[in-house]
């Protein structure tokens, strides 16, 4: 991502923030929990824009973990649609939507954030695999497939600690010993297909970024000749 690139996402990020704050402190904010979640999500994207093949060893090493204990975050953020099951659009009596500007406010809250997080996650995501991938030697298109494949699923782990066990990355640090506890414990029929579907999601959309972006290189060739 290229310098100029990476402060249009910050700001992007840091006015949408504000912007959800600005709404708590007015006591506007029906989904005020947007602003830990997003920022959370933001955390690794800032990471994986601070990690390259021209690293150490062990500065990669580092930043690589405190990427992959914050990268669930972004992800997560789409199960926040969930919440869209607060907003009721219809009429009762008819049964037809009803046309509300408060309700649309609601929507593009929740979407917004849903949507900046996934995307910009999903490129924190194919980043650091490429990376990854390029420092292990590893440069065949196969096995940075790979390495993207076991990144996402070990991040739909996380995603399901975060819902269901409602345990954010920053528990690790508080107490990782009732953590641990409680991961080895989660192990069911239900929460593995949670996971393979939430990795079908991300998988997805990287899938769909890379397709846009092949698309626009081959535009581009195309155009230079």
């Amino acid at each position: 991502m290229e310098k100029k690139t990476r402060w249009i996402v910050r700001l992007l990020f840091l006015i949408y923030m504000l912007y959800i704050a600005c709404t708590i402190a007015s006591n506007h904010a029906v989904f005020g929990f947007l602003l830990l979640n997003t920022f959370l999500a933001y955390i690794p994207i800032e990471i994986a824009m601070h990690i390259n093949v021209h690293q150490t060893k062990w500065g990669f090493i580092i930043m690589f973990i405190l990427w992959m204990l914050f990268y669930p975050n972004a992800p997560y953020v789409l199960t926040d649609l969930f919440h869209l099951a607060k907003i009721n659009p219809y009429d009762s009596a008819t049964g037809l939507m009803v046309f509300s500007l408060k309700n649309w406010w609601h929507f593009g809250n929740l979407v917004f954030s849903a949507l900046i997080s996934s995307l910009f996650g999903i490129w924190s995501l194919s980043h650091v695999s490429d990376v990854f991938a390029n420092r292990l030697h590893l440069t065949k298109p196969f096995f940075k497939v790979l390495v993207t494949v076991i990144l996402t699923i070990t991040s739909s782990v996380g995603v399901y600690v975060g819902r269901f066990l409602r345990l954010h990355t920053v528990y690790l640090f508080i107490d990782p010993n009732g953590v641990i506890n409680e991961l080895i414990q989660m192990w069911n029929a239900r929460m593995l297909t949670f996971v393979v579907m939430i990795t079908i999601l991300q998988l997805s959309i990287w899938l769909a970024m890379n397709v846009y972006r092949s698309a626009i290189n081959y535009e581009e060739k195309n155009h230079n000749l």
